[in-house]
């Protein structure tokens, strides 16, 4: 758990279900079994060790009598699951109508299995502590409610051929990667393309990218780089950004044809 989760929401949140509990008369133990979670779960939320999910908060300001004072937190604790340089995507990605990217290093979160997610996590340096992981790879899980919103997000992902090639957590997790990709791929506000490694053109050399589209009609562009991220809303630069997309998915593989080389990938793995 990083020094801002220790100090930050969860900790304070962990101080009010704590408090909440006392003046309940309420053992751990007994919070646990009324939610549906161990005493030791319930010792990690109130130190601030893990992050509660939207249900646990829910049952349990319920179950004590929070009179929503502990639902109040809830937005500020999704937040928090996510890396400090994510958290402001991950808030616009819940009003976008339009999310476009490229992908050049990793699969992006928003298609990764829970297993692709877990090797990423426990791969990254400095090593994160298991709660951590474990707390990253529900995050990023409970992302992938965003191909089923209503409305629909038209949404398109254009990966380099050398990140579906690349054998992460392994062979089983590779077949995994391969065959969650070609099932959202078939969903129809999906859009997935293929950059072959073969292509004597290439219109975003610089690195990836995502191009945003909210309720409101604001266009904006993300740029993820190391303990870094930049939020781009002036007009020239997210324009720069969305003719090198629309020349990637003109240089790329059509949707069909990149289904058609995943599956090929897939079966040769």
């Amino acid at each position: 758990m990083s020094d801002e989760q220790a100090t930050g929401v969860p900790h304070i949140f962990g101080r009010q279900l704590k408090r909440l509990r006392t003046w309940a008369g309420m053992g751990r133990a007994e919070l646990g079994s009324r939610t549906g979670y161990s005493e030791s779960t319930i010792a990690s939320f109130e130190q601030g060790r893990r992050i509660p999910s939207r249900e646990f908060i829910a049952r349990a300001d319920a179950v004590l009598g929070g009179r929503g004072v502990l639902l109040e937190m809830v937005e500020e604790l999704e937040r928090a699951q996510y890396p400090a340089f994510f958290r402001d995507a991950a808030k616009l990605e819940k009003e976008a109508v339009e999310w476009h990217v490229y992908d050049a290093r990793v699969v992006n979160g928003l298609l990764q299995t829970e297993d692709y997610a877990r090797a990423v996590f426990t791969m990254a340096r400095p090593l994160l502590d298991e709660e951590t992981v474990e707390q990253r790879v529900a995050a990023r899980l409970a992302r992938q409610d965003f191909f089923s919103r209503k409305p629909l997000p038209i949404t398109s992902f254009v990966i380099e051929e050398s990140v579906l090639r690349g054998r992460l957590g392994g062979r089983a997790v590779t077949r995994g990667q391969l065959e969650q990709i070609l099932l959202v791929g078939q969903l129809r506000n999906v859009a997935i393309q293929v950059m072959p490694t073969d292509r004597e053109e290439h219109a975003a050399l610089t690195g990836p990218f995502t191009l945003i589209e909210t309720t409101k009609g604001r266009r904006i562009a993300y740029v993820e780089a190391y303990k870094h991220s930049r939020l781009f809303t002036d007009r020239g630069t997210v324009r720069e950004l969305e003719e090198k997309y629309s020349l990637l998915r003109a240089q790329a593989l059509t949707p069909s044809e990149s289904l058609a080389f995943v599956e090929k990938l897939l079966g040769e793995t």
